[in-house]
């Protein structure tokens, strides 16, 4: 970073990029050969800003060049929406998937205070981006439409907030259980998966290498009951039973363990796991924490630009998928930085306010405590 971009706070906000670590892999790449503009970094600042903006073309984010300030942190005075397209085209996702990576990593060390069970569980989904068939040709998914799907891995950061740990790319008519492979692979861990992800062969080969596991089950899902374990009389569990999984033909070798429950809304929910060492209760508890990876995506899909894309590349939409998780990342490890209790939202809010001017008054805003209290809550004499 250069001496300004320190100052202000969109300077504090990118800081956790290992910038000089990029710039050694662009030029290992040669991705900025012949170069004379638009440097890749700078391409990087400036579809950031455009993430946090949420800017709607590339009309908007040419643009935000003529910011003067803007043009400091850039090392460019102008910049046409054609220039923008083919850098977004060319750029390899790969540069953009090592910055992610690194701020994982980082997130990872400022992570504490989480609750034992949450720590050690992590959360399998994903979700499909629909696009236009005629425009992404390549990402063709049915007759008349396209789209992509991101298969992620999340967990938890605190009590709190949660993070993709992991994240894969591919078009939309993948199977979710064609990624277990890549996303389920740590000895010890609690993954926690919806009825896209049941498989058989896997459940005995995760119980088979320690791999721990809960997912709702299919409700035409043979089991055979061996036997019921007592629930404690004020639990919400209505039943916990050691199983076997499956028919003759096709079933689960290893003894398996069966929790049903209800939802808020009250219908009947399955739990399949491998764990006998928790109480029901707390697995109940595990799977319903899986609803955060919906609201994840919710939240993504909302506050970030990665429904309506760029650039009709396969390219440019990977770049935009990655650089969505980059500006989340980034967030987030300002709040566990500065270990404040405002939300990512209200924190991005307060960001865009903020922006050039100094970091100092962007974090004084958010460790601000209001000396007053509403007439509701004052003492009457």
């Amino acid at each position: 970073m250069d001496k300004n971009t320190l100052f202000s706070s969109f300077g504090k906000y990118i800081s956790p990029i290992n910038i000089v670590k990029f710039q050694q892999r662009i030029d290992e790449t040669d991705q900025d050969k012949y170069v004379k503009k638009l440097t890749t970094k700078a391409y990087l600042l400036l579809f950031l800003h455009a993430q946090l903006q949420q800017r709607e073309g590339l009309r908007a984010i040419a643009d935000d060049v003529l910011s003067k300030k803007f043009q400091q942190e850039l090392g460019l005075s102008s910049i046409s929406p054609a220039q923008l397209s083919r850098k977004n085209n060319r750029v390899d996702p790969a540069l953009l998937e090592e910055i992610f990576v690194d701020l994982v990593g980082q997130i990872q060390r400022h992570s504490g205070n989480t609750y034992s069970l949450r720590k050690d569980m992590k959360i399998i989904d994903s979700t499909t981006i629909g696009l236009c068939l005629q425009k992404y040709k390549w990402a063709t998914f049915r007759k008349t439409k396209a789209g992509i799907k991101l298969h992620l891995r999340l967990v938890f950061a605190d009590q709190g907030d949660v993070y993709p740990e992991k994240i894969t790319i591919t078009g939309a008519k993948s199977n979710d259980r064609t990624q277990m492979e890549s996303l389920i692979d740590e000895i010890g861990m609690m993954y926690v998966f919806d009825r896209g992800y049941v498989d058989y062969e896997k459940f005995d080969e995760y119980t088979d290498k320690g791999i721990f596991f809960a997912s709702r089950l299919k409700d035409n899902a043979e089991i055979r009951h061996l036997y019921e374990f007592k629930i404690p009389l004020e639990s919400s569990v209505l039943s916990d039973s050691m199983i076997l999984l499956g028919t003759p033909q096709k079933r689960v070798d290893n003894v398996l363990r069966l929790i049903e429950t209800l939802d808020s809304k009250g219908n009947l929910i399955r739990i399949i796991t491998n764990r006998f060492d928790l109480e029901a209760e707390e697995l109940s508890d595990i799977y319903r924490w899986r609803w955060q990876i919906e609201l994840f995506f919710k939240w993504i899909k909302q506050h970030v630009k990665i429904k309506n894309f760029y650039g009709t590349s396969e390219n440019a939409v990977r770049n935009q998928v990655l650089l969505a998780l980059i500006a989340y990342c980034l967030l987030l490890l300002v709040k566990l930085e500065q270990n404040s209790q405002h939300s990512l939202l209200q924190i991005r809010r307060w960001l865009k306010v903020f922006l050039w001017q100094t970091f100092e008054q962007w974090i004084g805003r958010m460790n601000y405590q209001s000396k007053r209290t509403s007439r509701g809550r004052q003492k009457r004499n």
